[in-house]
C-alpha cells in the first residue's frame, strides 16, 4: 500500500532525464502483434525466430525506452544477435521468475505459470489464495521490499529474469543484479491511462513463456466484457455526480482527467467535476477547492484508506460537509482485502478492469445490473 500511495503521487511529477532514445521501429520482415489500448510497449516476431519487445514507457515521462529479444531455447546456439541492439537477451520459455508488483500476480496466474514464480518482494500484500498458498509452502521467497529488493537472495535464487518495475531510471539494486548476469526486464503497465491498456499487459506477459494465443484469448474476453458494460451503461436514464479521492496531510487527492481512474468514472457515465483536467495522475487540492466542487456530489468512491463513517469523521469533522457522506452513499475498496492485509485493487483491478465497471455501474445505475454482487467496492461500514 506504501508503494501504491508513492506511484499515485509520482504519476503527476517524476520525469527522467535521459537523452538516449532508442528507436522502437518494427524490423524489415517482422510480423508485429496487435496491441490496441496499451501505449507502452510493442511486439515484433522476427523471421529469425525472436520474439522483440520494445517498452517505450518504463515509468512516467520516459526519455529512453528499452529493447529485449526472446530466443527460444533450442535456438540459442544456432542464432547470432546483435548484442548492442538489446537491452536484454532472454532464453524462453522461462522456468523461474522473480516478480516485483502485485498486478504481476493475476497475469501469472491467468496464463498459467505462477509455478515458475520464485521470489518476490513484500509478500504480505499479495492478496491471491492460490499465491498465498505457494508462500505459506515455501515456493515463493520472501525478497524484502521493493524500494531496497535484497539482492543477494535474489542472486542466490539466480532466476532467468527479473520483472521490475521502478518510478525512474535510478534503481542501483537492478544495477547490481544486471551486473551479476541476471536479467532485469522492466514493466510499465502501471504508466498506461486507460483501464483496457493497463488489461492489455498480459500481452507482455506471454512471450516470455510462449503463451502469446492464451494472453491474447483471455485479453479478447475481458475487453469484450468491458466494452458490453460499457455500452450497457450508456442507458442510464440519469448520470450521477461522483466525487472521490481524500485528504492525506491537507492535501486532497483525486484522480486527474486523464486518467485510468477517472476513464472508470467517464465509461460508468456518471459527471466527474474534475474531468477537464488534463492530469494523468493525480490532482492535488485543498479541502476548499474540493468542497466548491465536489459538496452536492451523489455519490464518493475511493476515500483513500478509509474503511469507515466514523474513521472519517474522526479524520476531519469538514467530511460531514459532503451531501455523499450525509446521505451514506460512500464506496469503498479498502475493506475489500487478502489474508494479510493486501489490498485486492491494487493487484487485481489492472488485470480485471471489466469487473470494477460493473461495480461501478451496480453502484450508479443499480437497476441495470441489479444482481452483480460488488467485487472490488463495498459500502463503507
Amino acid at each position: 500500500m506504501r508503494i501504491s500511495l508513492i506511484i499515485f503521487i509520482v504519476l503527476c511529477f517524476v520525469s527522467c532525464k535521459e537523452s538516449k532514445k532508442k528507436t522502437l521501429q518494427a524490423s524489415k520482415g517482422a510480423t508485429t502483434q496487435a496491441i490496441d489500448y496499451a501505449k507502452g510497449f510493442s511486439i515484433e516476431k522476427r523471421v529469425s525466430g525472436i520474439t522483440v519487445i520494445s517498452l517505450s514507457s518504463p515509468w512516467p515521462n520516459a526519455k529512453t525506452g528499452f529493447k529485449y529479444a526472446l530466443v527460444p531455447k533450442r535456438k540459442m546456439t544456432s542464432i547470432t544477435l546483435n548484442k548492442e541492439e538489446f537491452d536484454v537477451i532472454v532464453p524462453v520459455p522461462v522456468d523461474n521468475i522473480v516478480a516485483t508488483s502485485t498486478t504481476h500476480i493475476p497475469t501469472l496466474e491467468a496464463l498459467g505459470v505462477i509455478d515458475r514464480l520464485i521470489g518476490f518482494p513484500d509478500t504480505q500484500y499479495i492478496s491471491s489464495k492460490k499465491t498465498r498458498q505457494r508462500i505459506k509452502n515455501g515456493m515463493i521467497k520472501e525478497l524484502g521490499n521493493n524500494e531496497a529488493i535484497n539482492t543477494e537472495m535474489v542472486i542466490a535464487l539466480n532466476p532467468e529474469v527479473v520483472i521490475g518495475f521502478s518510478i525512474n531510471s535510478q534503481n542501483k539494486a537492478y544495477e547490481t543484479l544486471q551486473r551479476s548476469k541476471i536479467p532485469v526486464v522492466y514493466n510499465g503497465d502501471w504508466t498506461e491511462e486507460s483501464p483496457l491498456g493497463k488489461a492489455e499487459w498480459i500481452k507482455f506477459f506471454a512471450p516470455f513463456f510462449q503463451k502469446e494465443q492464451l494472453a491474447d484469448s483471455i485479453f479478447k474476453k475481458i475487453a469484450d466484457s468491458y466494452i458490453m458494460t460499457k455500452a450497457l451503461a450508456k442507458k442510464a436514464k440519469k448520470q450521477p455526480i461522483v466525487l472521490s479521492g481524500a485528504l492525506y496531510k491537507d492535501v486532497w487527492y483525486l484522480p486527474g482527467g486523464n486518467s485510468w481512474a477517472s476513464k472508470f468514472l467517464e465509461d460508468a457515465n456518471t459527471i466527474y467535476p474534475w474531468s477537464d483536467s488534463e492530469q494523468t495522475g493525480s490532482l492535488n487540492l485543498s479541502i476548499e477547492s474540493v468542497l466548491a466542487k465536489g459538496q452536492h456530489t451523489d455519490f464518493w468512491i475511493s476515500p483513500s484508506q478509509f474503511t469507515s463513517y466514523l474513521e472519517m469523521e474522526d479524520a476531519n469533522v469538514h467530511y460531514l460537509q459532503f451531501e455523499a457522506f450525509k446521505n451514506k452513499n460512500v464506496y469503498t475498496f479498502a475493506n475489500t482485502k487478502g489474508e494479510t492485509g493486501g489490498l485486492l485493487y491494487y493487484e487485481l483491478a489492472p488485470n480485471r478492469p471489466d469487473l470494477v465497471l460493473k461495480d461501478l455501474i451496480h453502484i450508479f445505475h443499480p437497476s441495470l445490473l441489479p444482481e452483480h454482487e460488488l467485487f472490488f467496492y463495498k459500502p463503507l461500514n
